[in-house]
């Protein structure tokens, strides 16, 4: 009879034991579960955005104790990202990084957009400026802008971009109307085939983020000749700006910031954009991304958010006035 009893109470406790441990396995399940973020890019892996998203989320997720996973969501410009952050919770776990042209371009671009950047984001963090640059074939004469500008006067010249309504596109409208010339706009479907034409002398100019340009630079395969910004940039200290040259009105920046779910508990934000604050001042991210021609900065959300409104009012008033459509 003891020895039953004994039985009985040693499987009792292996029982309680087994069901300890699967509760405690729940919640160490539970618990990592809630510390993965999802960072939604829409753009295919690879290209520019998608390497500095790559860059961020080790930093980042140290600095957040998360595990930060990338999700790329390219198409319709934005718009399957945007429809794929507002399916999930507004809790700061699903995160947007993108560039300008998704949130401060396309507002005034398409007519129809399946989300308002106003309405439906809520603005987190800028990550980096990446300001545009002109460049040309290294067999060009021109070797500043205001040479650029003169050949543009005599002869009929041609620049290419990453498609209509893009920064590069409308960094050449910004240029047509400060320099009073008529270049003639050539979209490509993406940068990469608009910089190989300018390298093969098809195409007379181009203009690009410093970032993706650095490198052909660099090898001498493409000569910059202007700076689309208020001060130049320590990867190239030659090239002048606009400004400098005396063409008003070439400012274009094609910042990279972080965006999440209208209605996200403004705890969480502060607690990203901080977090973001900190580590795009630290290296090795710092060094990686000043050497390469971006800059690293880190925001408010209410400064996000300022400049957000006053790059879609900008933008949209140019894409009016040039009546540009989406191709």
């Amino acid at each position: 009879m003891v020895g039953c009893l004994r039985v009985a109470i040693r499987g009792l406790e292996m029982k309680n034991f087994l069901l300890g441990v699967l509760c405690c396995l729940s919640i160490t399940a539970a618990q990592a579960q809630s510390n993965v973020i999802k960072m939604i890019v829409a753009f295919p892996p690879g290209g520019p955005v998608d390497s500095m998203a790559r860059s961020l989320v080790e930093p980042l997720g140290k600095d957040l104790n998360a595990q930060i996973v990338i999700e790329n969501k390219p198409g319709g410009n934005g718009a399957i990202a945007a429809e794929y952050l507002a399916a999930n919770p507004a809790d700061g776990k699903t995160i947007w990084f993108t560039s300008a042209g998704a949130v401060a371009i396309n507002p005034g671009l398409y007519e129809k957009l399946a989300y308002n950047s106003i309405k439906d984001l809520a603005a987190v963090s800028l990550v980096a400026n990446n300001v545009e640059v002109l460049v040309v074939n290294p067999a060009s004469p021109a070797n500043n802008a205001t040479e650029f500008i003169a050949l543009a006067k005599k002869s009929d010249l041609t620049m290419g971009s990453s498609g209509t309504g893009s920064v590069p596109h409308l960094a050449l409208e910004q240029l047509n109307d400060s320099a009073n010339v008529k270049i003639l706009h050539v979209p490509y479907k993406g940068a990469a085939p608009a910089i190989t034409d300018v390298m093969a002398g098809h195409v007379d100019g181009f203009f690009g983020d410093i970032p993706g340009l650095i490198g052909y630079i660099r090898s001498g395969k493409l000569k910059p000749i202007g700076l689309a910004a208020d001060k130049r940039n320590s990867a190239i200290p030659d090239v002048k700006t606009f400004n400098e040259m005396g063409i008003k009105g070439v400012d274009t920046n094609n910042w990279y910031a972080v965006f999440v779910k209208a209605g996200t508990p403004k705890s969480d934000i502060d607690r990203l954009s901080a977090s973001i604050k900190r580590v795009v001042k630290q290296d090795p991210l710092n060094s990686k991304l000043t050497q390469s021609g971006s800059e690293p900065v880190g925001s408010s959300p209410e400064e996000l958010s300022a400049i957000l409104k006053k790059d879609i009012a900008k933008w949209t008033q140019l894409i009016k006035t040039k009546k540009i459509s989406p191709e």
